[in-house]
């Protein structure tokens, strides 16, 4: 029996006016994956977020959702989430903000404080929320949508105003729900977040699919990268790396990517391989070698020429 795709679009368009926010975009989630939606400002992610959750409906395309055709008049059961941040009430507690969107949408309140502990938000549960950061929010958004135990869950930069322990609090509990089936879509311009949480991306640009697949074919298909190397001798590191027709080096007297006596070069891995060979052959203790940008980042610059996230 063939597996049921938890997110399956198929020729999605839609415009607003005269802007085609979206042009035929197909996409496929599968059950217990978490999907990253990357593209620049404009790309048409946060349209495509808001046409899974049923805000709004498609020009043209269909999407269906756990086997079942989605519409703004009949959204399947167990699906959550936001854009454009939360909808919160900012004169309520997080606990009133919980226990509202349980009544409203016939959920189990007696998962509120266990919703709260999970997005690390108990010591701020009898607080109003009006007094809350963008990240605080953002992780309180997370929890009502964890109330309706959902099977596909759609998160619109749910690490915007992040700080590392509210990121970490977001990294398990997204994991978590992957391992227990839960489809996960969401935006986000954190590469470093994509790289580690996700099985899959999708890059928009313009409305239109130029990558889907797995985050490891997409970093692959990058030629070269820049690397940053730090070595015991550096003049005789900057020499074999000069000698080296494979590897450019790069101007590493610019302030705004000087790192001490570090050299920046680029290079493809097996370039990188063979230079890193010759300096331990040399003598030359290497220190550090890290990428100056990940290998996602790297591709989806590539893929939009740059434009940012």
């Amino acid at each position: 029996m063939p597996q049921i795709v938890a997110i399956r679009a198929r020729g999605i368009g839609k415009s607003f006016a005269e802007v085609v926010a979206l042009d035929g975009v197909d996409l496929d989630i599968c059950p217990g994956q978490i999907h990253g939606l990357i593209g620049p400002n404009g790309a048409g992610k946060t349209t495509l977020l808001g046409l899974v959750l049923g805000l709004a409906a498609p020009d043209s395309g269909s999407i269906e959702i756990l086997g079942r055709p989605s519409s703004r008049s009949a959204l399947p059961e167990g699906v959550a989430g936001f854009v454009d941040g939360p909808g919160l009430y900012p004169s309520l507690t997080a606990r009133g903000n919980l226990a509202a969107v349980a009544r409203l949408g016939g959920l189990d309140a007696t998962r509120i404080d266990e919703a709260l502990h999970e997005v690390g938000l108990t010591d701020v549960a009898n607080d109003k929320v009006r007094g809350f950061s963008l990240g605080m929010r953002q992780r309180l958004g997370l929890g009502a949508a964890l109330l309706a135990r959902p099977s596909v869950l759609v998160l619109d930069e749910p690490a915007n105003g992040l700080d590392p322990a509210g990121a970490r609090h977001v990294h398990r509990v997204l994991t978590r729900l992957a391992a227990d089936g839960t489809a996960v879509l969401m935006s986000s311009h954190r590469m470093d977040d994509l790289a580690a949480l996700c099985d899959e991306v999708t890059i928009l640009v313009g409305g239109r699919l130029v990558f889907t697949g797995p985050v490891g074919k997409l970093a692959a298909e990058t030629d070269a990268l820049e690397y940053r190397i730090r070595t015991s001798d550096t003049g005789w590191a900057r020499r074999l790396a000069d000698e080296a027709s494979d590897v450019a080096m790069l101007d590493d007297t610019d302030p705004l990517h000087r790192h001490d006596d570090a050299l920046r070069v680029r290079a493809t891995v097996p370039a990188l391989d063979a230079l890193v060979a010759r300096l331990a052959a040399s003598g030359v203790a290497i220190r550090e070698l890290a990428p100056v940008v990940s290998p996602l980042e790297a591709a989806f610059l590539a893929l939009t020429d740059g434009t940012s996230a």
